[in-house]
C-alpha cells in the first residue's frame, strides 16, 4: 500500500508544502472567509435558543419541559454530526462536507421559521446540530491545510472568533426581532458560504492524499489505537476533555442564572463577558503565531481556574449569609476573568491543535472521534449542571477551578508546540 500520513515519502511532502502558499494571498483570504461562515453557523445556532425562549413558548404554547428539549437537541444533533464528521469530510471532501453543513442548516432553520408545533421546532433543531457538529470538525481542518506554516493559527483561531461574533450578534439581534425573523436571518450565512464554496480550491492536502485515504478508508475509527497514535489522540481527546468539563458550557448556558443567584446584573454581566469574549478572541488571532499554543493554553486554563475558585468562593460566602455586594462582585468578577481567560487559549487552540496533530491516514476517524468526545462533554456538562449547582453551588465551582489546575499539568507535560511547524512535520514527530 505505499507510506501514508506522517509517513509518506520527501517527494509528497514537498508537493503538499508547495500546494500551499507561503504568505497571505487573494485565495487564501477568501477561502478562509467563506469556511469560517460555517463557524457563524455555529455561534448563531448555539446562542439562538436564549432569545427566542420566551416568543416561542409564548406563541407555541411550549411547556418549560418542551423548550427544554428544543434547546437540548442541538447536543444530539451534534453528536451524530461528530460521529460521522471525519468520514464525511474524508470521502467528499473539506468542500463538500460544508456542503452538508448548509444544506443541513438551511432545512433546519426552515423547519424551526415555519413551526406551529413543537415536532418541527424540534426537527429543526435537530438538523441545526448535525450541521454544526460536522462544521466544528471540518471547518478548522480545512482553514488549518490551505493556510501556511507561519500564519496557521492565527487563521484557525478566526474560527473561534467568528463563533464568538455569531453568539453576540445573535443575542443582539435577537432583542430586536421575533423568533421566526431570527431564524430566517439565520438562513443567510449558510447561503452565503453555500455560494462561496464554489468559488474555492479544495484543500491541497486532501487532493494529495486522496488516493491514499481511499485506500485506508476500511480500516475505520479502530485503525487510529495504534501505539504510534497514542500520543496524539492523548493529546487530541485530554484537551478536549479539559475544554469541556472545565465549565465551558456551565458559565455559556447559565450565565444568567449563575448571575442572578449571587445577586448581581444578568444583563450588565452578559454584556460584559460577550465583549470581553470577543476581545479575548481578537487577541488571540494575533498572539497564536507570536507565542505558540502552550504558553496560551497555560495561561487560560490558569485564569479559567482562578475564575471557577472565585465564583466558589462567592457562593460560599453566600452560605454563609456574608455581603450581597461581596458574592455579587466577586461572581461578576470571576464570569469576565473566564470569559477572557478561557477565550484566548482553551476555547480554540484545542480545535487547532486537533486540526494539526493527526496524520491524514487517520486524520477522518480520529479527528471524529476528538469531536465526538468534545460534544459529549459539552451534553454532560450543559445536561448536569442545574442538578450541581442546586445541589451545592460552591461545589461545582471549586469542581470546575480543579479541573482547570489539572489542565495545566496535562498542558504543561504532555502537550507539544505546533508553532511555525509544517503539518508533515508535525504529523511525523507525533508519529515517531
Amino acid at each position: 500500500m505505499g507510506t501514508q500520513g506522517g509517513e509518506m515519502g520527501i517527494p509528497l511532502l514537498e508537493e503538499q508544502e508547495e500546494a500551499v502558499p507561503d504568505r497571505i494571498t487573494h485565495m487564501l483570504v477568501l477561502s478562509a472567509f467563506f469556511a469560517v461562515c460555517g463557524s457563524y453557523v455555529f455561534g448563531n445556532a448555539v446562542s439562538y435558543s436564549s432569545p427566542a425562549e420566551s416568543g416561542i413558548m409564548d406563541e407555541l404554547s411550549l411547556s418549560l419541559a418542551e423548550y427544554s428539549v428544543f434547546g437540548s437537541l442541538l447536543t444530539v444533533g451534534g453528536l451524530l454530526g461528530a460521529l460521522c464528521s471525519g468520514k464525511i469530510a474524508d470521502l467528499i471532501g473539506r468542500r463538500g462536507a460544508m456542503w452538508v453543513t448548509d444544506v443541513s442548516g438551511i432545512i433546519g432553520w426552515c423547519a424551526i421559521f415555519l413551526s406551529e408545533s413543537a415536532w418541527s421546532l424540534d426537527l429543526g433543531r435537530l438538523l441545526l446540530g448535525f450541521g454544526v457538529g460536522l462544521a466544528s470538525y471540518v471547518v478548522p481542518v480545512y482553514v488549518a491545510e490551505v493556510t501556511p506554516k507561519n500564519l496557521r493559527g492565527g487563521f484557525v483561531s478566526l474560527c473561534m472568533l467568528v463563533i464568538a461574533g455569531g453568539m453576540s450578534m445573535t443575542y443582539v439581534i435577537g432583542s430586536l426581532v421575533n423568533w421566526r425573523l431570527l431564524a430566517c436571518l439565520g438562513i443567510i450565512p449558510c447561503l452565503l458560504q453555500l455560494v462561496g464554496l464554489f468559488l474555492i480550491p479544495e484543500s491541497p492536502r486532501w487532493l494529495g492524499y486522496i488516493e491514499t485515504l481511499q485506500q485506508v478508508s476500511e480500516h475505520g475509527i479502530f485503525h487510529t489505537f495504534q501505539r504510534k497514535y497514542a500520543q496524539a489522540l492523548t493529546v487530541g481527546l485530554g484537551l478536549m476533555v479539559f475544554q469541556q468539563l472545565g465549565g465551558l458550557n456551565a458559565y455559556g448556558f447559565y450565565m444568567s442564572s449563575i448571575l442572578e443567584r449571587a445577586g448581581a446584573s444578568s444583563t450588565a454581566g452578559s454584556i460584559t463577558a460577550a465583549i470581553v469574549q470577543l476581545a479575548a478572541n481578537i487577541v488571540a488571532v494575533f498572539l497564536m503565531d507570536k507565542f505558540g499554543r502552550r504558553p496560551l493554553l497555560l495561561v487560560s486554563a490558569s485564569g479559567a481556574c482562578l475564575a471557577g475558585f472565585l465564583i466558589g468562593l462567592s457562593f460560599l460566602l453566600q452560605d454563609y449569609h456574608q455581603s450581597t455586594d461581596v458574592v455579587s462582585t466577586l461572581t461578576f468578577v470571576g464570569i469576565v476573568v473566564f470569559s477572557g481567560f478561557f477565550s484566548i487559549g482553551l476555547g480554540g487552540i484545542p480545535w487547532i491543535i486537533m486540526a494539526e496533530i493527526f496524520p491524514m491516514n487517520v486524520k477522518g476517524p480520529a479527528g471524529s472521534l476528538v469531536n465526538l468526545v468534545s460534544w459529549v462533554g459539552s451534553w454532560l456538562v450543559a445536561y448536569t449542571f442545574n442538578y450541581f449547582f442546586e445541589w451545592s453551588s460552591a461545589g461545582v465551582f471549586f469542581a470546575f477551578s480543579g479541573i482547570c489546575c489539572s489542565a495545566v499539568l496535562f498542558i504543561a507535560k504532555r502537550v507539544p508546540e505546533t508553532k511555525g511547524r509544517t503539518l508533515e512535520e508535525i504529523e511525523a514527530s507525533m508519529t515517531s
